[in-house]
């Protein structure tokens, strides 16, 4: 039997000087082994391989998904499972930005879950708390004193920065604001992978085909037959084919880019880093510090890092259109804390929302920021709003359908 992951658990590795909390989930696609799925594309529209020694063999691998990525996921499990709106109480510490309020209903609220750089982040920069900019606000001023050795207000307020990471870049202090390591590492890979091609076709059940008519570009994306009504290019009406304007056929190909790939399996690899939550510290209101203390809140924080990372994959590992993934059958999610002389205990996460709450009400107890309350709600700027308004009537406005 494998024992359960308690906040026991969480709390004996970090005072007993253990190394790491880890996991290595296998995973397949959804459509079974052998399927073919779409790993992201970079700069040059490449796919992120290279080669991996893994069980004493070099083996062909791709990038399926980034530890930048991952975090975002994980931050948005943790965000489908403990927030529960503006008004409601939430269960880790919540800012949001209420866009409706500024006539942009179609945006809501986007939250310190939501943003790519936390509580940090020009959305949440360039918003009001009580009609002052956030940055002047009692809770923004945080960022500017906060560091490892004084985590306590950022607990608070935005404990995933400190198990995800955090640089404070577009602050007061520019490159030279507060910066936080990553303590929770997760990354998903493709392993032993073979790439595929990208076919290409389309029948026009019109049958319309190039030449029946001089199709001219109009404006706002449009078309039309009356070269009167034509953008000019150098003077002269602007031609397209009918397959610029989605219709006629198109001839079947294959291309050997973006084509994506089969593979043996899917590696998710889950590593938290005891040291690194060891070297955060949580004074008091008055700067004392307490031994006791620390060690509940790195607990808590602990506990957030694992159920986060259980839960991206519970809630359904669907990284992107056709890269859905799903773990390979008969296999135990076995999380596995890493002491210090090497060796290793298995434990299992019955219940991620129970381990958490109940670190967050330890947490509590230890004279801590308390975890479960309504979110900090923020507004936009006007100036903020307008630019929003205008990037996205500008974006509507040049779109092939506007």
């Amino acid at each position: 039997m494998v024992a359960p992951l308690t906040v026991d658990t969480i709390h004996a590795a970090l005072s007993s000087g253990g190394v790491a909390i880890r996991r290595v989930l296998r995973l397949q696609p959804a459509g079974g082994q052998g399927d073919k799925v779409f790993p992201p594309t970079y700069e040059g529209s490449q796919y992120a391989r290279e080669e991996r020694i893994i069980d004493g063999r070099k083996l062909p691998c791709v990038l399926l998904d980034s530890v930048q990525s991952q975090a975002n996921r994980i931050e948005l499990a943790l965000k489908h499972a403990f927030y529960r709106g503006k008004g409601e109480d939430a269960d880790i510490p919540v800012i949001t930005v209420d866009f409706t309020s500024s006539g942009l209903p179609e945006i809501g609220e986007i939250t310190s879950l939501d943003t790519p750089h936390r509580m940090a982040d020009a959305i949440l920069r360039d918003s009001l708390r009580a009609g002052i900019p956030f940055r002047q606000s009692p809770e923004g001023q945080v960022l500017n004193t906060a560091s490892p050795l004084n985590a306590t207000g950022l607990f608070g307020l935005c404990p995933t920065a400190l198990v995800l990471g955090l640089w404070d870049s577009a602050g007061p202090r520019g490159g030279l604001g507060v910066k936080f390591q990553r303590a929770l590492v997760s990354e998903i890979v493709g392993i032993d992978v073979a790439t595929g091609v990208r076919p290409s076709s389309r029948i026009d059940p019109l049958g319309i085909e190039k030449g029946a008519a001089e199709i001219y570009r109009a404006d706002r994306g449009d078309w039309t037959l009356d070269p009167a009504q034509a953008v000019q290019e150098k003077g002269k009406p602007k031609e397209v084919k009918p397959s610029e304007i989605n219709h006629g056929n198109v001839t079947p190909s294959l291309k050997d880019n973006h084509g994506g790939v089969t593979l043996a399996w899917a590696r998710q690899s889950v590593v938290l880093s005891l040291p690194a939550l060891r070297r955060l510290r949580f004074p008091g209101d008055r700067g004392e510090l307490s031994p006791a203390r620390d060690l509940a809140a790195q607990t808590a924080l602990g506990a957030l890092a694992i159920v986060g990372a259980q839960l991206s994959v519970d809630q359904g590992c669907d990284l992107r259109s056709r890269c859905l993934l799903v773990p390979e059958a008969g296999t135990v999610s076995h999380w596995e804390v890493v002491n210090k002389d090497g060796s290793i205990a298995e434990f299992l996460v019955p219940d991620g929302a129970t381990l958490l709450r109940e670190a967050a009400k330890a947490a509590d107890s230890a004279q801590l920021p308390q975890w479960r309350r309504p979110p900090i709600v923020l507004t936009p700027k006007p100036d903020f709003a307008r630019l929003v308004r205008a990037s996205r009537e500008r974006t509507a406005a040049s779109s092939p359908e506007a």
